[in-house]
Parts: structure tokens; C-alpha cells; sequence
């Protein structure tokens, strides 16, 4: 047995062949004592680099430059690094967080969700995340169960009625997710509590990479504690996954300075101060919410989800509604104007 070693100049490998004549290699029947083989490896020009290995016809040790060019560690591994780059939305708001109420998705009150509402933010959110826009919904469960109206009937605390209400959350949020994976559109659900068969547990930096590969991400089961509303959700949302706005979708066309339902003459806001809505106790958002979003700097929309493109131009920025953040007294209604200068 003939035994030689062959070191190429490009890529180093080991060739064991028999032959019958071997006057040029270094033939031995066995080692020499007190001599060891010198190492394959000298430098690191001639590492043995296992992924050169193929069973392409040119052989498993081609000397290609274009092969070497292409050739990865990761991609010996049938593992693909690069990804298709998305198309970065032009628009005022990158990353959105759009608040559904429960009363919404009951549309008319003839049932407990409306699939006519439902798909209508469907076709609406699939329309603004082809412009490169990343949405994340928070819904709520008042049109199911909302806790904070059931508790102390028949025995039942607080806290056993807000877990209630929060399953109901999740009932919205699956429903809201068949829908629009049913046009298209690639959606997970997220909650706050561990329920691993109908929803992924809530991972931030897991939410965060859902919306930026282009999927819609719906938060349901609010933060997971009772006493916690789905506006204090929302906004809480909203600061983790760093989202630049909050869009409230209710079934009022915004913040009016009175009741509409009470006085035909209550006139719509355009803006609003943060410090207006805690001082006049607007029922906007519950002061938590409200709170949250102004620590943080996060603008409230405030919009009617009923009025067909509403969602759309919301999400896209455009003037909808009423908008809650820092605005200067130029940026006032006039009615907070004049209370200003007084």
C-alpha cells in the first residue's frame, strides 16, 4: 500500500490511493519511531475548509473563483442570511398601533362581532401595509364581556372578571386574524398570558420582527393584569415596540367639546393637548392610558372606524378625527385659545 500526500495550492486536501508503483511518493509501511507527521495545516492560506465539498461534475475540489465567491459557511448549510429589503413607507407614521374597541367590531349590536366591520379593517390594513407601513392592533372585548361592568354580580371580584374580559379579548383577535390572513395578509396573534395552542406568547423583540418582515401583529388579553384597560394596553404597546402614534378606532368621528348624543351642537375638535384631556377628564382614554402616551410623547387619533377609508388615512397620517398630543396654542381650537390667553 502506497500512501501520498498531496497538498494543493488553492485548496489543501488529503488523497489516499493505492499503487503499484510509487517512486515519487513518500511510500512507508509504518511510521517511523520517534518521528511524527509533520501538520496538514501551516497557515491559514491552507485551512481545510469543509463546505468547498460537493458532488458537482467539476470534481469536490474545484478551484472556480466564481464558486469560491459564492460559497458561504451558512450556505453549506442550506441556511439563506439575506432577505428581500421592504419597501420603506414615504408616509408620516412608519410603525402604527391601531386601537379596536370592542363596541366597534360589533357594528350594529346584532351580533357580538360584525364580520362586515371586520373585514372592512381587513381590506383597509392590507391596503396601507403594501406601501411599507408596519401595523400592530390592539382589540378590545367590551362587545363579549367587559369586566369592569360585571364585577360584584353573583360573587364575581374584579380581578376574576377582567381575566374573563381579557379571554374575550383573545375571541376578537382570532376572529379579527381569520379574516385577514383570508386576503392575503400575514398576521400572528400575541397575548399576554401563555396560551400556546391559539396564539404566541407576547415577546417584544419577537413582535418587533413580525412587523418588520411585513406582518400585522394583534395584541390581545391586555397586559395581562386586571384593573388594566385595553387603552392602558394600547399605549403600553405602543411605547415597547417603539410605534410613532396610537390610533383610536371608536365609533365617534372624534373628542367633541360636549356630548353629541345630549347636545346637537357639540362641535368636533381637530387637536388637543394632553393636559386638556386630563383637566377637562375627556372620556377619551382612562387617565392611565392618557398618562402613558404623554410621558412618553406618543400622539393619540382619535377616529371614526365606521366611515369607509378612515383606517386607511389614519395609518397613512392624514388629518382624521381629532389628534391628542404636544401642540402649541397655535396648533389650538380656537375655544382652547381663548382660555389660554385668558
Amino acid at each position: 500500500m502506497a500512501i501520498s500526500l498531496s497538498l494543493s495550492s488553492s485548496f489543501p486536501c488529503l488523497r489516499i490511493f493505492s499503487s503499484a508503483s510509487a517512486s515519487s511518493s513518500l511510500s512507508f509501511s509504518s511510521p517511523p519511531v520517534g518521528l511524527t507527521a509533520p501538520p496538514l495545516v501551516t497557515s491559514s492560506s491552507t485551512r481545510l475548509n469543509p463546505c468547498l465539498c460537493s458532488s458537482s461534475n467539476s470534481g469536490p475540489f474545484s478551484d472556480s473563483p466564481n464558486i469560491r465567491s459564492q460559497m458561504t459557511p451558512m450556505s453549506c448549510l442550506g441556511v439563506s442570511m439575506e432577505e428581500k429589503p421592504r419597501v420603506k413607507s414615504e408616509h408620516k407614521w412608519q410603525r402604527v398601533l391601531l386601537k379596536v374597541s370592542g363596541e366597534a367590531l360589533a357594528g350594529d349590536h346584532t351580533e357580538n362581532i360584525d364580520p362586515k366591520i371586520t373585514m372592512a379593517i381587513a381590506r383597509e390594513v392590507a391596503s396601507v401595509t403594501r406601501l411599507g407601513i408596519e401595523v400592530a392592533i390592539v382589540v378590545g372585548g367590551g362587545n363579549i364581556f367587559r369586566g369592569a361592568s360585571w364585577a360584584g354580580c353573583s360573587g364575581l371580584d374584579r380581578s376574576s372578571a377582567d381575566y374573563i374580559g381579557m379571554l374575550a379579548t383573545v375571541m376578537n383577535a382570532i376572529f379579527l386574524q381569520a379574516t385577514m390572513e383570508s386576503i392575503g395578509v400575514p398576521t400572528r396573534v400575541q397575548t399576554a398570558f401563555r396560551m400556546s395552542e391559539v396564539a404566541e406568547p407576547y415577546i417584544r423583540r419577537r413582535a418587533v420582527r413580525h412587523l418588520e418582515k411585513g406582518r400585522v401583529v394583534i395584541f390581545a388579553a391586555g397586559t395581562g393584569n386586571p384593573f388594566f384597560t385595553t387603552d392602558t394596553a394600547a399605549a403600553l404597546r405602543c411605547a415597547e415596540i417603539n410605534a410613532e402614534v396610537v390610533l383610536k378606532a371608536t365609533n365617534v368621528d372624534g373628542v367633541y367639546d360636549a356630548d353629541p348624543k345630549r347636545n346637537p351642537n357639540a362641535r368636533l375638535l381637530d387637536t388637543l393637548s394632553y393636559h386638556e384631556v386630563t383637566s377637562k377628564d375627556l372620556s377619551v382614554m382612562d387617565m392611565t392610558a392618557i398618562t402613558l402616551c404623554q410621558e412618553n410623547n406618543i400622539p393619540v387619533v382619535v377616529f371614526n372606524l365606521q366611515k369607509p377609508g378612515n383606517i386607511a388615512k389614519a395609518i397613512m397620517g392624514e388629518k382624521v378625527g381629532t389628534l391628542i398630543g404636544n401642540v402649541t396654542r397655535n396648533e389650538l381650537p380656537r375655544e382652547l385659545k381663548v382660555k389660554a390667553e385668558l
